[in-house]
């Protein structure tokens, strides 16, 4: 009777990769210009945040505000009393009218963009050549250049919840994000679904969607910085106090005699930080979308 000996896999000892003193002198400049291009970015934030937190008198004397024993709260509750009454508007109620408009937006682009890419991108119909060439051309029409006949076209709507979130649903943007990720999954995978009884709609939902989180989660991120920081449309639209948003509130806060710096600076710290945890919160599958993107071209 022979025994066999079971055989235990050997593990390659790998030894850490050196890096050349040539190779690493030659990497100095890209973080040199990585490091100035961060702080060059995150200068203004830091600044913002500091003066926000400093003394009223000290919001415009440059790095004076970055002396932390003379921080405190008091430009916070002071944005929360200024706007705390029905002729100045209730600060949460432009948060909720802010929210709720880019939720909207988000929430109903994701499916329709989606949708819509889906379909130019795995079906078969008349035109669909020429709906992505309308699409294509969209992309470098910027919204100044019909913000204006958009004004005349839905005039009689103004001061509405929903003229700050229908005509901002369809995306050209979005359509395209998710028509270039689509084109990157193997049509064989449908091919394989559609063997086993799955029809088109089955398919987008059950598999194509699925496989896609990261450009939902880039179209997602890219729709909220927009729509959240939206300014001219609404300037536009909207005239009533308890449907402005937080970036028509802000100007109009801004502009009031004489002006306070620093809960001007407060202002901004709230209408930034939302936008920081959804980044937060999304950049994985952002990151994973802008790579895919990136190997895919």
């Amino acid at each position: 009777m022979t025994q066999t000996q079971a055989q235990t896999p050997t593990r390659v000892a790998t030894k850490p990769r050196k890096i050349s003193r040539r190779t690493l002198a030659s990497r100095v400049p890209h973080y040199v210009a990585l490091l100035v291009t961060g702080v060059l970015f995150l200068a203004p934030v830091a600044y913002m945040i500091a003066a926000s937190l400093a003394p009223a008198s000290d919001t415009l004397a440059g790095f004076a505000v970055f002396d932390v024993t003379q921080w405190g709260f008091h430009n916070y509750s002071g944005v929360a009393s200024s706007l705390s009454t029905d002729s100045t508007g209730h600060l949460w109620r432009f948060f909720a009218v802010s929210f709720t408009v880019t939720v909207a937006v988000v929430g109903l682009g994701l499916i329709v963009n989606s949708m819509a890419a889906y379909a130019l991108s795995r079906l078969t119909w008349r035109g669909r050549g020429q709906a992505l060439f309308v699409i294509l051309l969209l992309l470098i029409v910027p919204f100044e250049a019909v913000a204006v006949p958009m004004f005349y076209l839905y005039n009689d709507a103004r001061n509405t919840l929903w003229i700050q979130i229908v005509p901002f649903i369809g995306n050209a943007l979005s359509i395209f994000i998710f028509y270039s990720f689509f084109n990157g999954i193997p049509r064989s995978i449908d091919e394989a679904a559609r063997m086993d009884g799955a029809n088109p709609w089955g398919i987008f939902w059950r598999i194509i969607a699925p496989m896609s989180k990261p450009a939902y989660a880039s179209v997602a991120i890219l729709t909220f910085l927009t729509q959240w920081g939206s300014f001219l449309w609404p300037v536009l639209m909207i005239s009533d106090p308890n449907l402005r948003p937080l970036p028509l509130q802000i100007s109009v806060f801004a502009g009031q005699l004489p002006p306070a710096w620093g809960q001007v600076m407060a202002f901004g710290v709230l209408l930034v930080l939302p936008v920081i945890v959804v980044f937060l919160i999304f950049q994985r599958w952002f990151i994973e979308g802008v790579a895919s993107s990136a190997v895919k071209g």
